[in-house]
């Protein structure tokens, strides 16, 4: 007998568990085998984009639709139950986070101004338009129609993964309705816990008080104590790894609840995380490639998935009720989203490309929405009834046809704008050469400064060799080995950005010899080479090798001594020498340090040398990309040294211009500056040595306003 209760208990488990001796799985719909949902779900993500991709559709639609139909107001295979909706929300989150990543930092702040503008328009025509309606047409209480105004003056993004996938998150006007976000969602939700309060008969002077205490709290808390945490731990974990990946999780699900704890929707706690991340990630490195690839792979479809169970077709046949709200909902949503990105791009000179895009996006509906009448509905506001939840169900549904729709349409003109000024036919495609040899202890941070100034459209692979000298058969098969050893390391590390690499090795008694026959060979137009910052000899620069490396080659050439993360950066310190501003290879050498700008997110201060600030902020500025930038004048060399050693902090980069002996700008000061420079600061430091004759043709880098 206590055998076969053993036996029994053992089946059924007493946690609840299934045993391999339990009965097995059901096969009858609705599915509750978890291996089976999770099975289910993983097949949807991966049928149901490439069925509509046939159809030149947003795949996101495709889940949503499909969610619909398999869920439990379809054919009811699956219930839209706990971990669904759990993974549901998570999805939401990382959305919202990931939006914020993708944001150029240096235009967000730079444009800020028109994100505000851009977030008031979004909620106040939608709020104002909704608030008159739900009075005078749906005959709702005050308190009520401000509430069911909320529901639209909201927006989620939804067709984010549109503009992810097309590759113009960096396009102004999308940075723009993305920025918007934070402040439309912020006042909606604060909307809704005011009317909330007000039916609890709780709006007092401590309602207002505790509001607004916690929210500025917790907005100064995060975006001063996040980014100096993120530096903190990104400099004492050396090695690209998960636990990077750990830590900004950690990260965006704390902030998400203490958004909660405030007062306010999680939805907000994750974008202010994306934002006070964002300059720490760049959007060209490993970390930034996992977490876009967990998130797309398996968070947001989910996002997706979930939205679509909760539609409803039946609803339809509840009666005019329904439709009526229905109906007022998209109507007002589209025509005052609409309205927005339309005054908006009239007052920005955005296009017509533009406007639709912004539009596409702020007129998707989903999270806050939902999170808004559910919350009127329970709460008992006089007029949320079913069929107010029904009808804000079908408003999702057709947005959420709608909006993925129209961003694809108006991206894909964005991004085929965007191609045809990026590239000159005739111009010679950027390859980047990275020489590494067995003694290189950062040579990962090598690559990621190549990846930081590699041109974001790029096809070219970036290059590595690594030249051996010859001692022995044995001993060079030996060195050979180590050194393919080490360049499979490099392609492992970028093959996780998802950055083409080759790698090869070369043996030769003169290694800055086997360089430049590398170079000549993959026809590289720049060279990041490594210097350890050791004091040269007499008559040297940085060191035998890289001295003639840089006499006997042309390109634009980056000798840098990268030793701390190049993510961790938030100032450039711009070294600008008298007359280098007449360098062939001017504009190139400072187009590659504002790439570096925008990829950390980083603000450069130009120091120019003997001269006024004039001399050079014009050029500069027209220079490609945009970045924020200031410039002083420094009282000759001395000026600058001390400059630089009153001023450096850990987190700059210190960059100089300079230029090779025979070029214009060249001056005894820059053979010894390097090493100066290397005693003044632990940090970063690069010498980026312009490109000259016919390697220098600047025009594609400038900004013709």
């Amino acid at each position: 007998m206590d055998s076969v209760l053993g036996v029994r208990w053992f089946a059924e488990g007493s946690t609840g568990l299934r045993s391999p001796l339990a009965t097995g799985p059901s096969l009858a719909p609705p599915f509750d085998d978890p291996v089976l949902v999770f099975g289910l779900a993983m097949l949807i993500f991966l049928i149901a984009p490439l069925i509509l991709k046939r159809y030149r559709l947003p795949g996101i639609v495709g889940v949503i639709l499909v969610g619909a139909a398999i869920g439990p107001n379809g054919l009811h295979l699956l219930e839209r139950e706990p971990t669904i909706q759990l993974l549901g929300e998570v999805g939401l989150i990382y959305l919202m986070f990931v939006a914020a990543l993708e944001i150029d930092f240096a235009r967000f702040l730079e444009y800020r101004g028109r994100s505000v503008a851009f977030g008031l328009l979004s909620f106040v025509i939608p709020q104002a338009v909704g608030t008159v309606v739900g009075v005078a047409v749906l005959d709702l209480t005050v308190p009520a129609a401000l509430l069911f105004a909320a529901i639209f003056a909201s927006h989620t993004l939804l067709a984010y993964p549109v503009v992810n996938r097309l590759g113009i998150a960096k396009n102004e006007a999308v940075t723009v309705t993305i920025g918007g976000t934070i402040f439309t969602d912020t006042l909606a939700l604060l909307v809704l816990a005011v009317v909330i309060a007000s039916v609890g008969g709780e709006l007092d002077a401590a309602f207002w008080l505790t509001l607004s205490v916690g929210l500025t709290a917790f907005f100064v808390g995060v975006w001063l104590l996040v980014p100096r945490l993120g530096r903190w731990f990104f400099r004492r974990q050396a090695e690209e790894s998960y636990f990077e990946f750990l830590f900004v999780m950690v990260v965006l699900f704390a902030c998400a609840f203490l958004a909660t704890v405030v007062g306010v929707e999680h939805i907000i706690g994750a974008f202010l995380a994306g934002l006070a991340l964002n300059p720490l990630i760049p959007d060209s490195g490993p970390l930034m490639n996992r977490i876009e690839f967990v998130g797309n792979a398996l968070f947001i479809p989910f996002f997706l998935l979930s939205v679509g169970m909760l539609v409803d077709a039946r609803v339809l046949l509840e009666g005019p009720e329904t439709y009526v709200v229905a109906v007022s909902l998209v109507t007002m949503v589209i025509v005052t989203k609409y309205a927005a990105a339309w005054v908006t791009g009239r007052l920005y000179g955005y296009d017509r490309s533009e406007v639709l895009g912004m539009f596409g996006l702020s007129v998707g509906q989903a999270a806050a929405a939902l999170a808004i009448v559910q919350i009127g509905f329970d709460a008992g506001v006089p007029g949320f009834d079913q069929h107010v939840l029904n009808g804000v169900v079908l408003m999702i549904l057709a947005v959420s046809l709608f909006s993925p729709a129209l961003v694809e349409r108006a991206g894909t003109a964005l991004a085929r704008a965007r191609e045809r000024e990026a590239y000159d036919p005739s111009a010679t495609p950027q390859r980047v050469l990275v020489p590494v040899s067995k003694r290189s202890q950062h040579a990962t941070s090598l690559l990621d400064l190549a990846f930081s100034i590699r041109e974001k459209r790029s096809t070219e692979s970036i290059y590595a060799v690594s030249v051996v000298r010859p001692s022995g058969t044995v001993r060079t098969e030996a060195d050979v080995a180590e050194a393919e050893s080490m360049l499979e390391e490099l392609k492992s590390y970028a093959s996780s950005a998802e950055f083409p690499f080759e790698g090869h090795t070369r043996v030769s008694h003169n290694v800055a010899g086997g360089i430049v026959r590398s170079a000549v060979e993959t026809r590289t137009t720049t060279m990041i080479i490594g210097w350890d910052g050791a004091e040269a000899r007499t008559q040297s620069t940085f060191g035998h090798v890289i001295d003639q490396v840089l006499r006997r080659t042309t390109q634009l050439a980056l000798v840098g001594r990268i030793r701390e993360p190049l993510e961790t950066t938030r100032r450039i310190l711009l070294a600008v020498p008298p007359e280098s501003e007449h360098n062939e290879g001017f504009s190139e050498a400072v187009h590659a340090v504002k790439l570096i700008a925008a990829d950390t997110g980083s603000q450069i201060r130009a120091l120019v040398v003997d001269g006024r600030d004039e001399r050079v902020d014009r050029p500069i500025d027209r220079i490609e990309p945009e970045v924020s930038t200031e410039f002083e004048p420094v009282d000759g060399w001395d000026g600058l040294r001390e400059t630089l050693r009153r001023e450096v902090r850990p987190d700059d980069l210190v960059v100089c211009l300079s230029s090779r002996r025979t070029d214009v700008g060249w001056h005894p000061e820059l053979r010894t500056l390097p090493t100066d420079v290397s005693r003044i600061t632990d940090g970063n430091f690069v010498v980026v040595y312009p490109a000259t004759g016919e390697r220098a043709d600047d025009r594609k880098f400038l900004r013709f306003d």
